[in-house]
C-alpha cells in the first residue's frame, strides 16, 4: 500500500458538525485531518438562511427535535448550548440579528460563520483535505481506522462520521455516512425528506393555479402537532413557507393538513357584523380586506364571492368560516431531497453514547450531525445540533 498519513482523529465531512469537532479536538492537541469529497468546506453553511445562515436559535429545547429516541439530544444540547456558540460568534465580531421566533442570522453573509470555523480550525492546526473521495474504510489489527481515498491513505485511532444526510444533493449530499454505519453493524432508521415543500394533487393544483407568490401568516396542524403564526407560501408546484416546512417533517403520506388562514380573526363574527352594517357589500370585498386579494377567488366559487353579504345564510357564513379557519388539504407528496433542508431518520441513537457520540458497537467510531437520527425544526435548530454534537465528540476523540 502507498504511504499512509497518520493522524489521531480522522473526520469525514467538512460540515458544520465536522468542523466543530475538528476545532475542539485540535484544541486538545490532537492531530486532526478532515476529509471531504466536495471542492469547498461548509457548502451547506454558505447556502443556508438565504445566504445569511440562521446559525442558531435563542430558544433551544429537546422538543424542537425529531428522533426515535427523543431524549438522546438532551445531553449534547445542554453541554454545548446556543449561548456557547453565540459567544464564539461574538468573539469573532460577527454582526447578527434576531428575527421572528428567536432565529439568529448573520447581518452580512453566511461566509462569516464559515470563515470563523475555518479560522478556528487553522488555529487548532487542523488539516482539511478537499476533493477527497472515500474508497474504503477498514480496521487494522490494532483497531485503528484505515481510510483509502483519492487523495491518499489515512490512518487514525478515532474516526468521526460527519458527512450529513441526503438533503440537497446539489450540495454534494450522499448516503456515505449511512453506508459506513451499516458496515459497522449500525441500525439505520429509514430516511425521508424533512423541512420540505409539498406538491399537490392535480385538482388542488388546478384550483390554486395563479396564486404562486402569495404568502399568508397561518396556523398549520395535523393530528400530531401544530405550528402557529408562521407563513405559508403558494408556489407553482404546491405549498411552501416556514409553516409548511415545519409540518412536513411530521406529515405522513395520505394525511390531511389543516390550515387556519386567519388565526387572529373570527370569520363568522366578521361577516355577521358586516352583514348588519353593510348588507350590500360583496363577500369578496370584505375577505380581500383581511386576505391577499388574489387568494379569495382561488379558494371560493366566483358566484359566491360576488354575492352581497345580505344574501348569505347563517349556514353559508359558517361554511365560509370553516373553509378559511379549517382549510383541509391533502398533499400529494413532498418535493423530496432536492429541496429538503434536512434528512429525517438515520443512524440509530440507541447505538451511540449521548455524551460522546461514540458507537457502542465499535470503539473509536463516532457519528455527529445530520447523519444521526436527530432532526431539528426550521429556525437554526439543525445547526445547533451540529455544533452541540460536534463539540461533544471533539472533547473525547
Amino acid at each position: 500500500m502507498a504511504n499512509i498519513i497518520k493522524a489521531d482523529v480522522l473526520i469525514i465531512g467538512a460540515s458544520a458538525s465536522g468542523l466543530m469537532c475538528a476545532i475542539e479536538a485540535g484544541k486538545r492537541g490532537r492531530k486532526v485531518v478532515v476529509l471531504d469529497h466536495a471542492n469547498k468546506a461548509g457548502k451547506k453553511i454558505l447556502m443556508s438562511g438565504g445566504g445569511r445562515c440562521n446559525f442558531t436559535n435563542m430558544d433551544i429545547d429537546a422538543s424542537n427535535f425529531i428522533s426515535h429516541n427523543p431524549h438522546f439530544c438532551k445531553s449534547a444540547l445542554s453541554r454545548y448550548t446556543q449561548w456557547d456558540f453565540i459567544a464564539m460568534v461574538n468573539q469573532h465580531n460577527i454582526p447578527y440579528h434576531e428575527r421572528d421566533l428567536g432565529k439568529l442570522f448573520c447581518d452580512e453573509s453566511a461566509k462569516d460563520i464559515l470563515n470563523m470555523l475555518l479560522a478556528e480550525c487553522k488555529k487548532a492546526k487542523v488539516t482539511i483535505c478537499l476533493n477527497s473521495v472515500i474508497d474504503s474504510i477498514d480496521q487494522t489489527l490494532t483497531n485503528e481506522f484505515l481510510t483509502t481515498t483519492t487523495k491518499g491513505n489515512f490512518q487514525a485511532s478515532s474516526l468521526v462520521i460527519a458527512c450529513g444526510g441526503l438533503s440537497i444533493p446539489k450540495m454534494c449530499a450522499s448516503p456515505l455516512g449511512y453506508k459506513i454505519a451499516e458496515q459497522f453493524d449500525h441500525h439505520i432508521w429509514p430516511t425521508s425528506a424533512g423541512l420540505v415543500p409539498f406538491t399537490l394533487h392535480k385538482h388542488d393544483k388546478q384550483q390554486l393555479d395563479g396564486l404562486s407568490g402569495i404568502s399568508v401568516e397561518s396556523n398549520v396542524s395535523n393530528e400530531s402537532i401544530a405550528f402557529n403564526k408562521e407563513n405559508i407560501l403558494f408556489t407553482h408546484r404546491g405549498l411552501s413557507g416556514p409553516a409548511i416546512l415545519q409540518i412536513s417533517s411530521y406529515w405522513k403520506a395520505g394525511e390531511n393538513i389543516t390550515i387556519n388562514l386567519l388565526p387572529d380573526i373570527s370569520v363568522k363574527d366578521l361577516l355577521k357584523s358586516r352583514q348588519i352594517k353593510q348588507p350590500n357589500i360583496k363577500l369578496k370585498t370584505v375577505l380581500s380586506e383581511v386576505l391577499p386579494k388574489r387568494l379569495v377567488p382561488g379558494l371560493f366559487d366566483k358566484i359566491l364571492i360576488d354575492k352581497p353579504l345580505q344574501e348569505l345564510s347563517q349556514q353559508k357564513i359558517l361554511e365560509i368560516a370553516k373553509q378559511l379557519e379549517q382549510w383541509q388539504i391533502k398533499p400529494n407528496s413532498t418535493e423530496g431531497y432536492r429541496t429538503a433542508e434536512v434528512t429525517l431518520g438515520g443512524v440509530d441513537c440507541n447505538q451511540l453514547s449521548s455524551k460522546t457520540m461514540e458507537s457502542k458497537n465499535t470503539a473509536g467510531l463516532y457519528f455527529i450531525g445530520e447523519v444521526v437520527d436527530v432532526s431539528g425544526w426550521l429556525g437554526g435548530y439543525n445547526f445547533q445540533w451540529a455544533w452541540s454534537s460536534g463539540w461533544c465528540a471533539g472533547q473525547v476523540v
